[in-house]
């Protein structure tokens, strides 16, 4: 009889075991196919800001698809539910997305630089409303999560950061957080509990 229970036992956590393996494998292909499915053609995502509300972003996987792949995986996985704007320089850009709130902070992958200076083509122009991704300034190839949006047409940049979208609406919404924002030292960085908030980011590729 104790044989019998030892190999019933025995059976199940076999069968637990291979169910589990079965999840994971099913998990990894679909996650792969959904990294896949971002990197071509435009993909699109909703970002709400807290008491302000909501813009929504058009990505550009033709053109940089290793940067909107990271971008739209951070979506998928709430990255950026909570985050905030952290730094606001008026005529220039509004920069977020970094976990520590300070411009110190990322996710934990960097990606290569998609810009002409790191050996790769980008047809798009930093120009007001185009999205592009902040990095260490001496390290080409150190972006993670943190982004920014163009407030102005700025050229100098072009070749230098990977532009990878645009907002296609909304970009009154960014106007009026930086008309409200509190700036501090330099005139660029906002204080943590003046710091506008990402309340959610989504993906609504399935909406458009």
């Amino acid at each position: 009889m104790k044989n019998l229970k030892k190999s019933g036992n025995i059976i199940f956590i076999i069968c637990a075991a291979i169910i589990l393996i079965a999840i994971l494998v099913v998990n990894s292909i679909i996650n792969q196919k959904e990294t896949e499915s971002f990197l071509t053609g435009k993909h699109y995502v909703e970002m709400t800001i807290q008491d302000y509300g909501t813009i929504q972003l058009e990505l550009d996987a033709d053109v940089a698809p290793i940067t909107v792949t990271n971008f739209m995986n951070l979506v998928q996985d709430h990255f950026y539910d909570g985050l905030t704007f952290h730094r606001i320089a008026k005529n220039f850009v509004i920069q977020g997305g970094d976990p520590n709130g300070n411009g110190t902070g990322g996710s934990k992958n960097t990606i290569k630089g998609e810009f002409a200076s790191n050996g790769v083509a980008n047809s798009i122009s930093h120009v007001r409303g185009v999205i592009s991704m902040a990095r260490n300034g001496n390290s080409n190839n150190s972006a993670s999560s943190q982004f920014f949006i163009m407030l102005d047409d700025n050229t100098s940049l072009d070749g230098l950061y990977a532009a990878f979208g645009k907002v296609i609406d909304g970009m009154d919404i960014i106007d009026k957080i930086v008309e409200d924002a509190i700036i501090e030292d330099d005139g660029e960085t906002v204080l943590k509990e003046n710091q506008p908030v990402i309340t959610t980011a989504r993906v609504i590729d399935e909406e458009k």
